[in-house]
């Protein structure tokens, strides 16, 4: 009979390139309530000490979203972040964003990190094998664990096609079986961990319908778990976004079994020690951006955040420049939740930069009544679809300038009551004119005369700004549900 073993497994997911401390949004009642959060000296404090604590029985995650998600990031294509996570001490991850600069690319930056990306669902078209190792076997304190990767199968779908380039993605559920057999047969682990950036909603049915998974380390969609999800005997835990939490899993194992578990979703606040030497790396490859990204150029009197799922402030704000730019009727963007919230008072452009770190070209087109109508309504499917496999957010497309009406327990295709553009009921065969970012905001099947303007998003945005002093971007009803 084997005796008990401690394992700790931890998990940081959906960082999206903050390296520093930031803003972090709650809801306390009836209000939001803003603390600074987060940053990767305080992460790999917080890590350093519990390895400590747990005489190193201890595994480090990153359930991806990793390459991507502010300007220092974008701007240097990951490469920012290379001297960072190589002192981090993680031993696996997956992805999502971190293939927008190409799956090339992405193998590339991995090369460099000292440990592996993880993807049983991620294949090269021209040979259809696997194009990152599917599983990790690590020995902790006499333990055997196997570690299996699925990427976001969105990547191939919904995100741009550069993504994407010369692979494709499968949901991964077919595949997971045979890897969990193959590492039970051949491996004789002790222990099957799943590192998935499919979702919440998609690892819950994943573990409803394949057995054997015993942790599953959940991301993409941002949830704070503050208990476990236990679905046929799968422990499921995600840990929020932007490296303001870290997820800990302390596990006891007996022969084969986990026979005790804790959790704890801790909070990266100001109680957490930040670690010197990593401080010192963040303080060094950040200096070059100091003073571009502490400039202030204004004000804001609403909280921006994209912690709503129907409409945001941030979005809104995002909007509204753009309307204000281009003088369009109605303004989308995609329904992004990344992005660290801004509470009421100074905005500086490492504010502005946060929204929008991709900073595309302000686009128009033009939409007949019925295109907007059916966007909306498959925005509303990929969101609140009642398979979760076909959840492909996001969160609903941010939209200006229309209202919407709608009954989320209808089936797809049949939610949308009524639409409006100003006051005026939609209609179907009109042209309206139109202003948006990237085909994640208007895909390329609609619309005619497409033109990306000379303006980019961060530009706009900041002379919106300037001209307004202080901007006001409340919540406006956009999308109601009836």
């Amino acid at each position: 009979m084997q005796d008990k073993k401690n394992l700790t497994l931890l998990q940081i997911n959906d960082v999206h390139g903050y390296l520093e401390e930031h803003w972090e949004h709650f809801y306390e009642g009836n209000e939001s309530v803003y603390t600074q959060v987060g940053g990767y000296a305080r992460m790999a404090g917080y890590i350093r000490q519990v390895h400590k604590e747990r005489n190193g029985s201890v595994l480090l995650f990153d359930g991806g979203d990793t390459f991507h998600g502010t300007h220092p990031v974008v701007d240097t294509k990951g490469q920012i972040l290379l001297p960072i996570l190589r002192e981090m001490g993680i031993d696996a991850m997956t992805g999502h964003w971190d293939f927008a600069y190409g799956p090339d690319y992405l193998q590339e930056l991995v090369a460099s990190l000292g440990y592996p990306m993880l993807a049983i669902n991620c294949y090269d078209k021209k040979t259809n094998r696997l194009a990152f190792p599917p599983f990790l076997v690590k020995e902790v304190n006499d333990l055997k664990i196997g570690v299996i990767g699925i990427a976001a199968t969105i990547v191939d779908k919904v995100m741009p096609p550069n993504f994407s380039e010369g692979v494709y993605f499968t949901l991964g559920n077919e595949e997971l079986p045979d890897y969990i057999q193959k590492l039970k047969k051949e491996q004789n682990v002790d222990l099957i961990v799943v590192l998935s950036h499919l979702g919440l909603p998609q690892d819950i049915q994943l573990a409803e319908e394949v057995d054997g998974i015993q942790v599953l380390l959940s991301a993409h969609t941002h949830n704070r778990l503050y208990e476990p999800v236990t679905v046929n005997d799968t422990i499921i835990i995600q840990s929020g976004c932007h490296g303001s939490f870290v997820g800990r899993l302390d596990l006891v194992v007996k022969n084969k079994q986990i026979v005790e578990h804790d959790h704890q979703l801790v909070l990266m606040d100001e109680q957490i020690p930040e670690d010197k030497a990593m401080k010192k790396i963040v303080d060094e490859v950040m200096r070059p951006y100091r003073n571009q990204l502490d400039e202030v150029i204004g004000a804001t009197e609403t909280g921006l955040h994209r912690h709503a799922i129907l409409e945001s402030t941030m979005d809104n704000f995002l909007l509204k420049g753009l309307l204000d730019y281009t003088k369009a009727e109605v303004a989308f963007s995609n329904g992004w939740r990344y992005g660290a919230p801004i509470p009421p008072g100074e905005l500086t452009m490492n504010d502005i930069w946060n929204i929008i770190p991709v900073n595309p070209p302000i686009s128009t087109i033009t939409l007949k009544g019925k295109e907007i109508w059916e966007l909306m309504e498959k925005s509303l499917e990929v969101t609140f679809s009642r398979n979760p496999y076909h959840q492909m957010g996001g969160y609903v497309k941010r939209v200006l300038g229309l209202n919407l009406y709608a009954k989320l327990e209808n089936p797809s295709g049949q939610r949308m009551q009524s639409l409006f553009v100003g006051n005026e009921p939609v209609a179907m065969d009109r042209l309206y004119n139109v202003a948006f970012i990237t085909m994640q905001g208007v895909p390329h099947s609609y619309g005619k005369d497409r033109m990306n303007l000379e303006i980019h998003a961060v530009d706009a945005l900041k002379e919106y700004v300037i001209k307004n002093r202080t901007i006001e971007a409340s919540l406006r009803g956009t999308v109601t549900l009836i």
